[in-house]
């Protein structure tokens, strides 16, 4: 079990300013309504990732509010995301991205990707699974049933929840489990730990967010 230690990050993402330090891979736009962050593509094929400037230690625990609005679509989080030899993310020797997913799962960074909500593909909205990645490499690791309804039916907003700690991941909605793991260290390569997080989505997909904070894990 974890609680919530020390707020290590808290944004409300409720205004302009809140993500001014934000940087955007791809053709994503951004805007404001009703006190949310909605994030929407520019082109019809313009997905994107939208990357919070921080860079996060092991041991967190992620939470957000979800609004989806307009699908199909994709909405993923990037978590412990840097370059593969230790890098900062937005290091300038790091190859420059531009929202295309191949460049995140096999090129010169490593992160874990969890996929949310999965509704760009017919297979995807028939069957609907949360999936967690590891990559460098596009490793499936985990997956579990996904909750959540499609956008006309949406009573928003939901709860999510991501715990990162050293091999362990888990993610709940509405505090609801998904999926859980535990890196081994060997089977996908070397355990991930600090690093940046980041929202991609995959045109045409609309969504907003808010209330955005990380914490420390503190194990209890």
């Amino acid at each position: 079990m974890y609680k919530e230690g020390a707020c290590l990050y808290r944004n409300p993402l409720r205004s302009a300013s809140d993500v001014k330090d934000w940087r955007m891979e791809g053709g994503g736009h951004v805007s404001f309504e009703d006190q949310r962050m909605h994030l929407s593509h520019v082109e019809d094929e313009a997905h994107f990732v939208y990357w919070c400037p921080e860079t996060f230690p092991d041991g967190i625990i992620v939470k957000w509010d979800f609004y989806p609005i307009e699908q199909p679509g994709l909405c993923m989080l990037f978590f412990a995301a840097a370059g593969i030899g230790g890098e900062d993310l937005f290091d300038s020797r790091l190859k420059k991205r531009t929202g295309k997913y191949p460049e995140y799962h096999s090129g010169d960074i490593n992160a874990l990707h969890l996929s949310y909500f999965r509704r760009k593909y017919p297979e995807e909205r028939a069957f609907r699974t949360c999936n967690l990645r590891k990559s460098r490499g596009f490793h499936l690791a985990a997956l579990g049933a996904d909750p959540l309804p499609s956008p006309d039916d949406a009573v928003s907003p939901y709860h999510m929840k991501l715990i990162k700690d050293k091999g362990y991941v888990h993610f709940s909605i509405n505090d609801l489990p998904i999926l859980e793991w535990q890196d081994d260290g060997s089977t996908f390569g070397p355990v991930l730990t600090k690093g940046k997080i980041g929202l991609r989505q995959m045109a045409p997909m609309k969504a907003a967010y808010r209330d955005l904070s990380v914490h420390q894990a503190v194990r209890g």
